[in-house]
């Protein structure tokens, strides 16, 4: 395999493609309130098992996603369904319960963060149904192009899957740094649009998974 212009432009689409699936900028904001109480060094190792999670999730996607998928006989579609009526319930849970968030962090416990890290902070907040979707669509290239095509394919997504993933350790590990310089009252109206967003990423998720199962 060489490292030519061709697979530099499939590294650069790869990650043009999966950067507004995963969103890691606009996710951090979204998911700094459940990960309140921890400290610099705490949240960056909660970062780092994030972004591993992320990673692990879009290799296996993208290696044998849509065999798993067929094993089980589901479909994107449902998939989809079912992680935006995940994402709306913690939406709507944040929504309904940020007068607590201070006490939260507060009183938090770091060790029960871990519970969260893979499900729901790795999948589906941050990697969810529509980055495997975007992955499966970007890894299907085997019939068309030969398997020399299809391996370069491989090599170049994981590349940008790796480089999307290096993104969401610096982007989660420090949110808390751009919130602080934002004051108390910002950090508030911070936490209460990410809880809006959380509910409202959960209903376009859903909704396409809908509109897609009522057209086939």
């Amino acid at each position: 395999m060489r490292f030519d212009l061709p697979f530099v432009h499939l590294v650069f689409i790869g990650f043009l493609t999966l950067f507004p699936a995963v969103n890691p900028v606009g996710t951090a904001f979204i998911i700094d309130p459940l990960l309140g109480g921890l400290d610099f060094p705490q949240r960056k190792r909660a970062a780092q098992k994030i972004a591993f999670y992320c990673f692990v999730i879009c290799t296996v996607s993208a290696l044998i996603g849509s065999w798993i998928l067929k094993l089980f006989g589901i479909s994107i579609p449902i998939v989809q369904l079912a992680g935006g009526i995940m994402i709306c319930r913690m939406g709507w849970q944040l929504l309904t319960t940020d007068d607590d968030v201070k006490g939260k962090k507060e009183t938090a416990q770091p060790e029960t963060r871990d519970n969260i890290l893979f499900y729901p902070l790795s999948f589906p907040m941050t990697t969810g149904a529509g980055t495997i979707s975007v992955i499966l669509t970007l890894a299907a290239h085997e019939d068309e192009d030969g398997l020399l095509a299809h391996f370069m394919n491989l090599g170049a997504l994981f590349i940008a899957i790796l480089l999307i993933c290096v993104l969401i350790y610096i982007c989660y590990a420090n949110t808390p740094r751009l919130i602080r310089r934002l004051g108390p009252r910002g950090e508030q109206i911070v936490n209460r649009l990410s809880a809006f967003l959380v509910f409202c990423i959960g209903m376009q998720i859903a909704y396409t998974g809908i509109r897609t199962l009522l057209k086939a």
